[in-house]
């Protein structure tokens, strides 16, 4: 039987000395903030059951917008300390009761997938369990003044990582005994494990997998993370749906009032229909109606906003990014300019991307065909991605 596998993505801490004006972990690296990859991988990797993000009350309104799409439990607070808020994640896991869980900074946004499986096998097979990689420079231990004491042996050495992996009712008990005996100057899970009597193993993790503390941590990530996604796609959709009895359309997530309706698969946005279509295309992942299939009864009158956010996740679970999407509408009425930036808005925080990478146009046809007519509203669009490169 599998076990049952929770994993808490701490947030909530404040994470100044990276530089910018918001804490590191919503700083955006390749117009993505931080801790949306942070969260994604385990959102998505099929043997979690249970994400659960632990972020500070004053970032409640970037963490909704960082985070939109993505199949989460809702955050809780953390505490003063992170080991407050590791314990704050614990407990709001209680009636979940997991076999194990995973531990990871919000601040490593390249944890892979291989990793978090390699976590999840560690802690079955020892209950507790950290991610470590040797330590390749000469380690000196110094005095005050700065003089070398020793030089250590770096064999005997690891640096630790995230995500951590226990028996989720050991190391909730673990913290339960640190706060009750008043210690909260753990900077970590397995020094607590360490404390309360536990060992704590060590399985293989990935030089890549850094956590961004500095400016100069987010000069290299922006880097990297560029130079990874070298395959870049380009996605085209269309769609069409006809006016209708009613008394608003919706279009690109905006709802508009109008003197007609309109018909269709869902709620027949015909926009984010489009989007979904070019997204799709770009991964040649099939097409929207091979998804969320118009005859089956679940989606009738679904919010399109749903289509939208899978196939973006889609974009994330092969380690992409959406660097753009451009939306064309094409109707004599009703107008689009007014809601324009709304559109672009909403279809921004679907995706999970910046405004600033989502363009939304209008035109008519100038009287011809059905859409001249008023019969009915068209959508083109287009979406680019980038991918790591592969050779399938």
């Amino acid at each position: 039987m599998m076990p049952t596998v929770a994993a808490i993505v701490v947030a909530a801490g404040r994470g100044l000395r990276a530089g910018g004006d918001v804490p590191k972990q919503y700083r955006s690296i390749a117009g993505e903030p931080v801790i949306r990859p942070s969260l994604a991988r385990f959102a998505v990797h099929r043997a979690i059951d249970a994400v659960q993000p632990v972020i500070h009350p004053d970032d409640a309104e970037m963490f909704r917008t960082a985070t939109g799409g993505l199949d989460l439990l809702p955050a809780v607070c953390g505490g003063a300390t992170r080991q407050g808020s590791v314990r704050a994640g614990l407990e709001a896991l209680v009636a979940r009761k997991p076999d194990i869980v995973l531990v990871h900074d919000a601040a490593r946004p390249f944890v892979s997938d291989a990793l978090v499986t390699r976590a999840i096998a560690a802690a079955q097979a020892s209950g507790a369990a950290v991610p470590a990689v040797a330590v390749a420079d000469t380690v000196k231990k110094v005095d005050a003044g700065g003089g070398i004491l020793a030089t250590l042996d770096r064999a005997d050495l690891r640096m630790v990582q995230t995500p951590q992996a226990f028996a989720f009712a050991r190391l909730l008990d673990a913290h339960r005994r640190a706060a009750a005996a008043g210690r909260e100057d753990f900077t970590d899970d397995a020094a607590l494990l360490e404390w309360a009597g536990e060992r704590v193993t060590v399985f293989e993790g990935e030089a890549g997998n850094v956590k961004l503390t500095t400016s100069d941590d987010f000069v290299r990530a922006e880097a990297l993370r560029m130079a990874t996604l070298s395959d870049v796609r380009t996605g085209n959709g269309f769609d069409v749906h006809a006016f209708a009895e009613g008394d608003h359309v919706m279009l690109a997530g905006v709802r508009i009032a109008h003197s007609r309706g309109v018909t269709g698969h869902s709620d027949a946005d015909v926009a984010l229909h489009a989007l979904v279509d070019a997204v799709l295309g770009a991964l040649a992942e099939g097409d929207i109606g091979q998804h969320f299939p118009p005859h089956d009864p679940q989606w009738r009158g679904a919010s399109s906003d749903r289509f939208l956010a899978f196939a973006c996740e889609r974009v994330r679970a092969r380690s992409g990014m959406i660097a753009h999407l451009d939306v064309t509408i094409v109707c004599e009425a009703p107008r689009i300019g007014p809601h324009r930036d709304a559109m672009r808005a909403r279809i921004a925080a679907i995706a999970g991307i910046p405004a600033s990478r989502v363009a939304v146009k209008a035109t008519t046809s100038e009287k011809l065909g059905f859409t001249g007519r008023g019969e009915g509203i068209v959508a083109m669009a287009t979406a680019t991605v980038r991918l790591p490169w592969s050779a399938s």
